[in-house]
Parts: C-alpha cells; structure tokens; sequence
C-alpha cells in the first residue's frame, strides 16, 4: 500500500511541473517563454530537448498541459527515479513540491505551465455555464479545467466561461454571438496560449479546421 501510494503521489507531481524551473549543473539549459502574467496567474512554456534534466522547486499549485506526446523520468528529492508516458493535450493539476524532471523520450517535448498566484476559493462551479460538449476534466479550491472541441462548421449553443488561460491544441476560426445580438470574429492559432476574459456568448466554428483547445479558470 506505501509503494502505491508513493506511485500515485509521483503521479501525480510528475506531470504538474513547477513553473520556476532551474537547470542541472552539466546540462542544457531549458527553454522557457512567458506567456501571461497577471494577478490570477503566471503561464510560461518549457521546452525540453531529449535527455534534458531540470530541477523543480514548486513553491506553488499549478495545471501542467502537454503539447506533444512524450515520456519524462522523474525523481523527488529522496526517491527514485519514475517513468511516466504523457500525451498530447493531457492536463494534470500539481501541487507544490521538490525534484528534477529529464526528457526520458527521443523527441522534443513542450509543456504549458500554469502557475496559480492567489490562494483560490472554496466555490464549486462544476460544469455550470459550459456548453454540452465540454469535457470538465478536473476542479479544486485553485481552478477549473475542461477540454473544449468543436468541428469545423459546428456551433455550440449560449454559454459562459470565468477569466481563463486558453491553450490551443488545433485552432480555427470562430465568431461569437453575444447576448444582445453582436458579433464578433476572431482566431486561435495551433499552439497560441493566451489569457481570455469572462463572456457569455454563442460559438461558431466557421473554419475548415476542428477546434481543440484546454481551458484554465482560476477561482
């Protein structure tokens, strides 16, 4: 029961990367951009080249998403190594703690960040606002996280989000119909990360392309 519970917890750290991260002496350092800071959040993207090691203080909670497919060696500060696949598009909430992560696989792998800078609430928002075909993935005291997607030429019926961190796995081209009848066009490009306000709103995906993209909303 202790070796489970140890795996899990290993689990569960490994993919919730700390946003802070600090290379190995002897190693390459790691590429990092930000991509949003604001008093809710601080959101970068890492790039690990393969056999890359970094170490991870995490002083903070956070939501790991995964761009590409992928598999990462982890050890914690006293434990051994653990190897753990990861996919595409995969979102795990972290919490706070100690160790290095190394690029176990032969590819590039890129890793989105989302560190939570307040203390969050004790709110639960559930799937309430969401439009049917969002997938809720996970929600705590710190945030809510769900998958959206929407195929081109598809629309999904009035709903809301909260102030959210978007990070597009496959864009397209949308418009959104407000409440008082108003339109508005705009784009996700693939791989844009970007903060988004709180609206309500009618979706269309008027593009050629299907709409993939995970969604962060701290509390």
């Amino acid at each position: 029961m202790v070796c489970r519970k140890v795996q899990m917890d290993v689990r569960n750290w490994l993919c919730g990367l700390a946003l802070i991260l600090l290379p190995v002496p002897g190693v390459l350092a790691v590429n990092q951009t930000e991509k949003v800071r604001n008093d809710k959040v601080l959101v970068v993207e890492q790039t690990l080249a393969p056999g890359e090691t970094v170490s991870l203080p995490g002083d903070r909670a956070g939501v790991a998403v995964y761009l590409d497919d992928g598999s990462v060696e982890v050890t914690l500060t006293q434990g051994t190594p653990w190897t753990e696949a990861v996919r595409r598009g995969e979102a795990v909430f972290r919490t706070a703690q100690v160790g290095t992560v190394k690029n176990s696989g032969s590819s590039t792998l890129r890793i989105v960040l989302t560190e939570y800078l307040g203390k969050g609430g004790s709110d639960t928002w559930g799937s309430a606002g969401l439009a049917p075909n969002y997938m809720l993935l996970f929600e705590n005291q710190y945030g809510r996280v769900y998958d959206i997607r929407m195929a081109a030429g598809k629309s999904e019926p009035l709903h809301s989000h909260h102030d959210r961190v978007v990070v597009c796995l496959s864009g397209a081209e949308l418009e959104h119909e407000m409440p008082d009848g108003r339109r508005e066009t705009s784009t996700l490009k693939t791989g844009e990360i970007a903060w988004r306000r709180s609206a309500t709103h009618i979706g269309h995906n008027l593009g050629k392309t299907d709409l993939w993209v995970i969604a962060i909303e701290p509390k």
